[in-house]
């Protein structure tokens, strides 16, 4: 049997925090959920992660901020996705350049992400 994935999502946005838990929980992940950055970040340092999804502008601690504590303090190379409005290119920019490893922007549906996720899954079993 083979180990669920464990997937942490930080969005503050109820409804589509519900989409997405109803969405990836039907594909057979294992997810953990956090309304803000310091939820997430309390997450990220207690549990081991298969992946990370983060919208770029949750309160307390923004997505950005989450991507440069995994990458820089804790020097973790778990995959996130970023979530980001459209509009908010600069942002979805600077996420990756401080290393996100693939982005969906506002408004999508969510099959486009479990697409994704697969993606990434798939990359990294053929590394």
């Amino acid at each position: 049997m083979t180990e669920l994935k464990k997937i942490l999502i930080c969005e503050d946005e109820e409804i589509l925090l519900t989409a997405l838990r109803f969405r990836l929980q039907k594909q057979g992940y294992e997810l953990i959920l956090a309304a803000d950055g310091k939820e997430a970040k309390a997450v990220i340092d207690h549990e081991q992660l298969d992946l990370i999804i983060t919208e770029i502008s949750v309160p307390k601690m923004s997505g950005l901020d989450i991507i440069r504590y995994v990458r820089q303090n804790l020097r973790n190379s778990t995959p996130i996705i970023i979530i980001a409005p459209l509009e908010d290119e600069e942002a979805i920019l600077e996420a990756m350049a401080e290393g996100g490893d693939d982005f969906v922007t506002k408004p999508f549906k969510p099959v486009e992400l479990v697409l994704r996720i697969r993606r990434i899954f798939r990359d990294l079993a053929l590394a």
